[in-house]
């Protein structure tokens, strides 16, 4: 017993901190992301073409969320907050003023549940091995 204690003690630690998007409703997600984010973000998660380079007006276009963006090399808190604040809104609280970006805050029309939810059903769409990844990029201390 003795041996296994701190096995158990680390058990949390070990654990992958994506709680957050656990037990999350992915249909309502999905639907929440068809109505307010396709747009921008394609149907199919693809994103705008280009979406590396600032265009005409000198902000990136809307990037991919399925495998081929860099949305899953984010922790979650970050896609949760870029979401709800914006671009330009995260920036600012991060004492960043003068920022530039075509991500719109989404506070307003969504609540934090539904945010959540959107950003469960992204990760849903993501292969396993994308999922484990992006799991280890948020803090262990949240588990």
């Amino acid at each position: 017993m003795r041996a296994l204690l701190p096995v158990v003690l680390l058990w949390p630690a070990l654990a992958l901190a994506d709680h957050e998007l656990d037990d999350r409703d992915i249909d309502n997600g999905q639907i929440l992301y068809r109505e307010h984010c396709a747009s921008c973000h394609g149907v199919r998660l693809e994103g705008q073409p280009n979406w590396r380079r600032p265009g005409e007006d000198g902000l990136l276009p809307a990037p991919p969320h399925d495998e081929t963006g860099h949305t899953w090399h984010h922790d979650n808190r970050l896609l949760f907050d870029y979401t709800k604040l914006g671009g330009a809104g995260l920036m600012e609280a991060r004492g960043i003023a003068g920022f530039e970006s075509g991500m719109p805050s989404l506070g307003d029309v969504m609540s934090d549940d539904e945010i959540w939810d959107v950003l469960a059903y992204i990760r849903s769409t993501w292969p396993e091995r994308i999922r484990d990844i992006q799991a280890k990029r948020n803090p262990e201390h949240e588990r």
